[in-house]
């Protein structure tokens, strides 16, 4: 991302963290941060629950490009539900399992998350309602292939107006 595009994130990021402006003003579900060689995402989230669905977005955004692109709400209509049971040490480790559970969908049975719901998201265990469909070359482009979810460079922080996450994505 080019540092004048950048700037106005940083401005609003820092009234975010202040506590100036609350979450809901600032609509940016996820920014990348440069990284040498892999990529950088730093993901939001009002709340908890929040978050690991926006970093469930993140993930399958960076992936995946999706033909005539419909809104969420038709997608969720039409696709397969999967729960999905994570499990983690604590907050940091449950994020990274997640999202490796979710690249794992991709990658072992080309299956395409559309919408995440957290039905149940604790410290140390987590339970997602996942809509997912089958990749299909016809209807999915890949974008860019993601081969790891990386412990390098991980956060995840509650602040007064939300919560924050940053990843590291081998590719």
């Amino acid at each position: 991302m080019a540092a004048c595009a950048f700037r106005p994130y940083v401005k609003t990021r820092l009234l975010v963290d202040a506590g100036i402006i609350g979450y809901t003003t600032c609509m940016l579900n996820y920014i990348f941060f440069d990284h040498t060689a892999d990529i950088g995402v730093e993901i939001f989230g009002r709340t908890k629950k929040d978050l690991f669905a926006h970093a469930a977005h993140a993930l399958f955004d960076i992936m995946i490009q999706t033909a005539g692109h419909k809104s969420r709400k038709s997608q969720v209509a039409k696709g397969r539900q999967i729960i999905k049971k994570v499990d983690g040490a604590d907050v940091e480790d449950l994020f990274i399992n997640f999202l490796r559970e979710l690249l794992y969908l991709f990658n072992g049975t080309r299956w395409v998350v559309d919408h995440c719901e957290m039905i149940e998201c604790r410290n140390t265990r987590l339970v997602a309602a996942l809509w997912v469909e089958p990749y299909n070359k016809k209807k999915h482009s890949m974008k860019t292939e993601i081969k790891a979810v990386t412990y390098s460079g991980l956060s995840v922080k509650k602040f007064k107006s939300g919560w924050i996450a940053r990843v590291i994505f081998d590719v």
